[in-house]
């Protein structure tokens, strides 16, 4: 009997550093064939945009190749698992002979538990497997007391009104992201002392089981011996695992409509100007994650920016290509977002 495949769950907050984690897997992958499935919140596919400047779905010209990598945008496989994920894991499955891994990287507000039960669907359960589900946790915004970037704004909007639940979803969902975890990752571990990371680690572990191992990193970098290869079969345990979202009524029910998309084109824009426009935003409103492609007057390159809170990080992935009209293409992504407000301030960095 041909050997099931073996798939890696990447699960996390938000700006965890998840695609940063496959970009690090795919580009040590050492002849590894691998497919990625990337599920986003957000109409504008920043991530599958981000794993191909690694070569993932591209041929040797760099040009599109079909089969490697999937996006599947506006829609969350929590909640769509029939429509969205089956299809292509039928797809995969019957070019098995193809494949070593399957790599899922999960939108940041997704909960793990119904993608992995739903490897119990007969044709999925015959050929596939869930080596582990690998949960992200940032560690300076967890050090924070956040669960994500800055939602103080948020949790003093919904303190005000008594009409709302005052159980914050965004506690609910790391809790559950952290549940369904066969390893859980410290990332950005750099970015805090040895006693800040000691807090983070006692504060996961109160939530994990104790044979789940938990690992510092420094942006993913961990060696795919750790990350591949765990051979944990996930969905045969999962049931045993309850989540703050397993009953189905309303108090429980995971809804994506508390958390706002909202997608920014733009021209070429001034470096510094549009830096201190986002961050000021993110004081302002209840953004919790900024990414994107930034085009710059005098760089032929594109800018990748991507934001946690104040952390804003920013690098050149590739140069515009030939024909390409360079633009600048921002997702923010948060809670009771002003999107008219969002998208004047930040016309005020175009040159």
């Amino acid at each position: 009997m041909t050997a099931k495949i073996p798939v890696t769950i990447v699960t996390g907050f938000l700006g965890a550093g998840k695609t940063t984690l496959l970009r690090h897997i795919l580009e040590n992958a050492n002849g590894r064939r691998i497919a990625v499935i990337v599920n986003e919140f957000g109409e504008l596919g920043i991530d599958g945009e981000i794993l191909r400047g690694c070569g993932i779905g591209c041929d040797e010209d760099g040009g599109e190749q079909a089969g490697r990598l999937y996006e599947l945008s506006n829609g969350c496989l929590c909640c769509t698992v029939q429509e969205e994920f089956y299809p292509v894991m039928r797809e995969l499955i019957e070019r098995r002979g193809e494949l070593d891994h399957i790599l899922i990287e999960t939108s940041g507000l997704a909960l793990p538990k119904p993608l992995v039960q739903a490897f119990h669907w007969p044709e999925i359960k015959n050929a596939c497997t869930v080596d582990a589900v690998v949960t992200l946790v940032d560690v300076p915004a967890t050090a924070a007391g956040q669960f994500a970037a800055n939602p103080q704004a948020v949790d003093e909007q919904r303190r005000a009104d008594p009409n709302l639940d005052h159980e914050s979803p965004l506690h609910e969902l790391f809790e559950d992201q952290l549940l369904a975890a066969d390893l859980v990752v410290l990332n950005k571990a750099e970015l805090v002392d040895a006693a800040a990371l000691a807090a983070v680690e006692a504060l996961v572990r109160e939530e994990l089981p104790a044979q789940v191992k938990v690992l510092a990193s420094d942006r993913g970098r961990l060696p795919l011996e750790v990350l591949l290869g765990r051979a944990s079969a996930s969905e045969e345990s999962i049931h045993l695992r309850e989540s703050h979202h397993d009953h189905g009524d309303d108090e429980h029910e995971h809804d994506h409509d508390q958390f706002d998309s909202v997608v920014v084109k733009l021209p070429v824009v001034d470096r510094e100007r549009l830096l201190a426009t986002l961050q000021a935003l993110v004081e302002r409103h209840g953004i919790f994650r900024v990414k994107g492609f930034v085009a710059l007057a005098d760089k032929p390159m594109r800018l990748v920016v991507q934001g946690v809170g104040q952390r804003f990080d920013a690098y050149f992935d590739r140069r515009w290509s030939e024909g390409e009209t360079p633009g600048t293409h921002l997702v923010l992504i948060g809670q009771a977002l002003d999107a008219e407000a969002l998208r004047t301030a930040l016309h005020d960095a175009v040159l």
